[in-house]
């Protein structure tokens, strides 16, 4: 069975919550598959996924190398996606605090000064949307998605390091959010420099503008479960109440068991469209949340409606040893993008840990890393992952690397993977 770690949030200050997998005597089978599988993905993230991006930090400019082409071309001049640097900096940081090589702190850091120095905007506050390869300012664009990703970073970096600065910049990036990004019904989109709203088409798709989406919420709750981890105020437990309450009274759609994903201000759904990644991923990341805030009251409430939706993605979205990428107007997409395989393996062990008898889902998460490893997997020297393959597994000629391509949900995956499964 599955034990979940029961320390107090003080025990766990400085450590994510490990959730151990304890084998019954009768599930010999599965302890020896379970510790296949986190052998081969601790390999994968310490000989694949570290090195390579260890190999694009920029020692002359800082940061780190911002586009590889899919022919593996580096351009050392390419755009920086602050978000993207974000990224790399909450992935060096859990790196760290998993494996406590000094080695991948000091990477952790690099991405710190880069964005101490450079993202963030010392004039009007917040992180700019993008910078050039050498700190000028390229998009000034203030995104409530990207001031998110800094928090979240920032927040585990803090964790690594204990360095209060990084908190302290945390907790400000929180302010700004909470001042400037928000009106009576939710969490606005995108500002310019000195956040007046503007049109929000970074984060909109599939042909409409959206005012509010649930993309941008997911990452805001994602990005305060971690600053309320290691700061416990209240306050930020207090909006992520309130986040919940958005997410089962307007976002999840009950008779579709799916959650919507564009919305007009006063969260009105605006297109037919089913994000299967994006389902699996919320479904693990708000019972994360329920773990850390451990409310009982919102426990109850949410709990059913993620196990609900990981059912629903189990049913409908699982396909060929695959998740599908979306549904709009009821037509499947099935391109395998590599963001929504490697949350659905997490998302299928949260299911499987929230009740062991849906042996299903531990089945499928094992399978889904076999299609990674086969077809997503870039086993060109140099390289990691696909961005996507088509539905025959052939992959799409895209960057390795850009502003979004990061390994945020491929090196997540591996150390929720190694937490989540070790003895």
């Amino acid at each position: 069975m599955v034990l979940r770690c029961a320390a107090a949030m003080a025990a766990y200050r400085n450590v994510l919550p490990l959730i151990l997998f304890v084998p019954s005597a009768k599930d010999g089978g599965m302890e020896i598959a379970m510790e296949e599988l986190v052998k081969e993905i601790r390999q994968h993230l310490e000989e694949q996924l570290i090195p390579f991006w260890e190999g694009l930090k920029d020692r002359k400019n800082g940061g780190y190398y911002g586009y590889v082409g899919y022919d593996l071309e580096v351009d050392g001049k390419a755009v920086k996606g602050c978000i993207l640097n974000s990224r790399i900096l909450w992935f060096f940081s859990n790196a760290f605090l998993i494996l406590k090589d000094n080695k991948l702190l000091e990477n952790a850091r690099h991405a710190w000064q880069f964005m101490k120095d450079y993202c963030i905007d010392k004039e009007s506050g917040g992180i700019f949307w993008s910078v050039t390869y050498d700190g000028k300012v390229e998009d000034d664009t203030k995104h409530t998605y990207n001031q998110a990703f800094a928090i979240y970073a920032l927040s585990a970096y803090y964790a690594a390091s204990g360095d209060e600065e990084a908190l302290s910049m945390a907790e400000e990036l929180y302010g700004i959010i909470e001042e400037h990004c928000t009106d009576e019904y939710g969490y606005l989109e995108a500002f310019d420099r000195e956040f007046h709203p503007i049109e929000n088409d970074k984060l909109s798709e599939n042909g409409v503008i959206a005012e509010k989406t649930m993309n941008t919420l997911l990452h805001v709750f994602e990005a305060y479960t971690e600053l309320y981890r290691v700061t416990e105020k209240e306050e930020v437990a207090g909006r992520l109440r309130f986040m919940l309450d958005l997410f089962l009274d307007k976002v999840y759609n009950p008779e579709a068991r799916r959650q919507e994903v564009f919305f007009d201000r006063t969260w009105n759904s605006l297109i037919d469209l089913y994000s299967y990644g994006h389902d699996i991923e919320t479904a693990w990341l708000l019972d994360r949340g329920l773990e850390v805030l451990g409310d009982d009251t919102y426990t109850m409430k949410i709990s059913p409606v993620t196990r609900e939706i990981t059912q629903n993605i189990y049913d409908r979205a699982y396909k060929n040893h695959s998740l599908l990428n979306e549904a709009e107007n009821g037509v499947d997409d099935t391109t395998r993008i590599w963001w929504v395989q490697a949350e659905a393996v997490v998302g299928f062990i949260n299911g499987y840990q929230k009740d062991n008898n849906c042996r299903e889902y531990l089945e499928a998460a094992e399978d889904i890393w076999a299609y990674i490893k086969e077809y997503l997997l870039d086993k060109r020297d140099g390289s990691e992952w696909y961005w996507a393959v088509d539905s025959e597994g052939q992959p799409l000629e895209k960057p390795v690397v850009e502003p979004w391509k990061c390994p945020y949900h491929n090196g997540r995956m591996c150390m929720e993977v190694i937490r989540r499964l070790c003895r």
